[in-house]
C-alpha cells in the first residue's frame, strides 16, 4: 500500500475546526498507539502546528479520516468537508513542499522544517517508524535543506511573529510607549519578543506555565518571567497581548480581561492569538476597547511579504517535483529486487544442473566439444523456454501493448508496425 498523507490546514479549515482536531505534546505518544492499534497500522507520524494536523501512514484514507473522528470526538462530515489526502508520490511531493514552507500560511517560513522533524522524532521513539516513513523524511529533510540553500526562499520570512508585531504596530502609533504581556515561551513567543524590542518595545513581560522558563526567556529580552496563574495581576498593565502555547483549553477568558479594561479607564488593549487551539476565549473580542486577531486574521499582513518570495518558490516546486518522482522511482525500482533474485536464481539452477550432467558425461570419457556443445543449446533452450512460449501467446492474442513491452524486457528490438490479423496470402 502506497504511503498516504491527510490532513487539514489554514486553507481547507478555519481555527474553529483546526483546533479541535490539534494534538498536544503530551498527548502524541498515546495518539500515535491508538492509531497503530485501532488501525493495524504500524507506520505512522503525526504533524500538529497551529495552522495543520497532517498524518502521514499506509492505509485508506477513509478508514484513517474514521480514527480522527472517533479521537477528537468530531463528525466525519465536517472532517470530510475539509480535509484533504495524497497518495503514492503525491503523498511524498506535498510532504516536501510541507517541509519547505510552500505550504505554509507564510511563504517560505523556515519553523515547519523544525516542526517536520519533531513529528519525525516523537513517531520514532514511540516505535511507530519503519523504513518506508524513515526514508520518506530522511528525503522530506533532504530536499528542505537543498531548497534553503540553492533558491532565495528563505530570505527575508515575514514569520507569523513578524506579522503580529506588524499589526500592533498599525494600532499603536509609537510602540515604544506599550508595555507587551506575551504569553507562552516557545519559539514563536521568542521571535515575537525579538521583533517587540526592534520595535523599540522597552517593558516585556512573559508568562509561562513553569517559572524557570519565562526567567530565561526574559533574561535573553530584560523582560519580567511569571507564572500564567498571575497574569490577571498584570493584565492591567499590558497594551500587548501576545499567546502562543500548546494548551488545550483557554487560558484567558472574558471576566478577567472585562476587569482589567476597568482598571485601565478602557484604554485600548491589542491581542493576537496565534495558538491553536485558542488560548483567549473568542468572547473576549466581542468587548469594547479590545483588538482581538488569531492566526487567521494576520493573512493581509503576510501577503504583502509573499509577493517577494514567489519568484524563488518557483525553484523550489522545480526542485520538490523532480526530487519525489526521483524518491518514487528509486522505491519502485526496490520492488524488482524480489523478481530480479527469483529469476537470477532459476537461471543457476538451471546452469548447475546442466554444468553437472556435462560432467558426469565428460567424467565417463563423453568427446569434450560435443558436450560443451551440448550445454550451450541446452541452457539456452532451457533459459528461452518460458520467454518463448509467453511471447508465442501474446503474439496469438495480439496484445501489442504488452507484446512491445515483452520485448523490451528481453533485450529485442522494438516490435515493427505489424498487422497480426493479416494473414499470409
Amino acid at each position: 500500500m502506497p504511503i498516504l498523507a491527510l490532513g487539514i490546514n489554514h486553507d481547507s479549515a478555519p481555527i474553529e475546526v483546526r483546533e479541535r482536531v490539534a494534538f498536544a505534546p503530551e498527548v502524541m505518544p498515546g495518539a500515535l498507539a491508538d492509531a497503530r492499534m485501532a488501525l493495524d497500522c504500524p507506520e505512522l507520524a503525526i504533524l500538529s502546528t497551529c495552522n495543520r494536523t497532517e498524518i502521514y501512514a499506509e492505509v485508506e484514507p477513509e478508514r484513517l479520516l474514521q480514527w480522527l473522528s472517533r479521537y477528537h470526538h468530531v463528525a466525519e462530515e465536517q472532517l470530510a468537508s475539509c480535509s484533504y489526502s495524497y497518495s503514492g508520490e503525491e503523498a511524498v511531493r506535498h510532504m516536501m513542499r510541507v517541509a519547505c514552507g510552500l505550504d505554509s500560511l507564510v511563504l517560505g517560513e523556515p519553523q515547519i522544517l523544525g516542526q517536520i522533524k519533531s513529528a519525525y522524532a516523537v513517531a520514532r521513539e514511540s516505535g511507530s517508524v519503519g523504513s518506508l516513513l524513515h526514508n520518506v523524511f530522511q528525503q522530506v529533510f533532504a530536499v528542505a535543506k537543498r531548497v534553503r540553500t540553492e533558491t532565495a526562499i528563505g530570505e527575508n520570512p515575514v514569520s507569523v511573529a513578524f506579522a503580529a508585531v506588524s499589526l500592533a504596530s498599525r494600532i499603536f502609533t509609537d510602540l515604544r510607549e506599550q508595555t507587551a504581556l506575551l504569553i507562552g515561551a516557545g519559539e514563536t513567543i521568542e521571535l515575537v519578543a525579538r521583533h517587540l524590542l526592534e520595535q523599540g518595545v522597552k517593558q516585556l513581560i512573559v508568562a509561562n506555565r513553569t517559572l524557570n522558563r519565562a526567567e530565561q526567556l526574559a533574561q535573553n529580552f530584560g523582560a519580567e518571567a511569571i507564572l500564567l496563574a498571575d497574569i490577571p495581576d498584570y493584565l492591567t498593565r499590558a497594551d500587548i497581548v501576545i499567546s502562543s502555547t500548546a494548551s488545550q483549553l483557554p487560558i484567558l477568558g472574558k471576566g478577567a480581561v472585562e476587569s482589567a479594561l476597568k482598571q485601565r479607564r478602557h484604554r485600548p488593549m491589542f491581542m493576537v492569538d496565534i495558538a491553536v487551539p485558542r488560548d483567549i476565549e473568542p468572547e473576549v473580542g466581542k468587548l469594547d476597547d479590545v483588538y482581538l486577531y488569531t492566526v487567521d486574521d494576520l493573512r493581509g499582513v503576510i501577503d504583502e511579504g509573499r509577493r517577494s518570495r514567489e519568484k524563488a518558490a518557483e525553484a523550489a516546486h522545480q526542485i520538490v517535483d523532480t526530487a519525489a518522482a526521483e524518491f518514487m522511482r528509486e522505491r519502485r525500482s526496490l520492488g524488482a529486487v524480489d523478481t530480479i533474485r527469483s529469476y537470477r536464481q532459476r537461471a543457476q539452477q538451471i546452469g548447475d544442473t546442466e554444468l553437472a550432467r556435462a560432467v558426469q558425461q565428460l567424467e565417463k570419457g563423453g568427446d569434450p566439444r560435443q558436450l560443451l556443445e551440448q550445454l550451450t543449446r541446452s541452457l539456452t533452450n532451457k533459459l528461452i523456454h518460458a520467454p518463448t512460449v509467453n511471447l508465442k501467446r501474446l503474439t496469438a492474442e495480439g496484445d501489442l501493448e504488452r507484446l512491445r513491452i515483452a520485448r523490451e524486457v528481453v533485450g529485442l528490438e522494438p516490435l515493427p508496425e505489424i498487422d497480426l490479423e493479416k494473414k499470409d496470402g
